[in-house]
């Protein structure tokens, strides 16, 4: 007689059940959840870290402008700036102009002034938010900042944020002789 044989089986596939892969989603959906709030969150930090190195920029620029002028009391330089634009008057009056590196910086009382883009340096140049010197509006923008100007007052803006009304920080030129140039804080409610 005949031995019985095992009778046979299939080989086994490999694979996920249905269970596995809803647990495996709902896990994924959650990591989701949490990391996607904070990813938002470092890209609006980022804006702010952005608008902060502008606003250092634009103290330093000041403050350094400002220094310059009152060492050099008032005299014009002796020859045309090197970097061009003219001769420096050093005035620390109603107007005046300061030779930098990068070329002749305009002054309101010894502050750099509020200037358009395309029009005599003044704080935009000198805070060097670009590596140009004078830069227009698309110049400005490809570094990711935006500037606008009326009455004395420049406000610094970073590009890209939510709500841009509510993130920036604004350089006012002074108003008057022995009063300094003044810079707000950040506004980043919109950043």
């Amino acid at each position: 007689m005949r031995a019985k044989q095992a009778p046979r089986t299939r080989p086994r596939q490999g694979g996920f059940t249905l269970i596995e892969l809803i647990v495996v989603i709902i896990i994924l959906g959650i990591l989701a959840a949490v990391a996607l709030p904070r990813f938002i969150n470092l890209q609006r930090d980022a804006r702010i870290a952005k608008l902060q190195a502008a606003r250092g920029g634009v103290l330093a620029a000041a403050a350094l402008v400002h220094a310059t002028s009152l060492s050099r009391g008032g005299i014009a330089d002796p020859a045309t700036c090197p970097a061009g634009g003219g001769i420096a008057s050093n005035s620390t009056g109603v107007s005046g102009s300061v030779c930098s590196e990068n070329g002749l910086i305009f002054m309101v009382y010894g502050y750099p002034a509020v200037t358009d883009f395309g029009g005599d340096p003044g704080i935009l140049s000198a805070a060097g938010l670009t590596g140009i010197f004078n830069p227009t509006k698309l110049q400005l923008e490809a570094e990711g900042y935006s500037y606008v100007q009326g009455g004395g007052i420049a406000t610094f803006q970073v590009v890209g944020a939510t709500d841009a009304a509510n993130c920036y920080f604004n350089y006012t030129q002074p108003p008057a002789a022995n009063v300094a140039a003044t810079i707000s804080g950040l506004t980043i409610s919109g950043c």
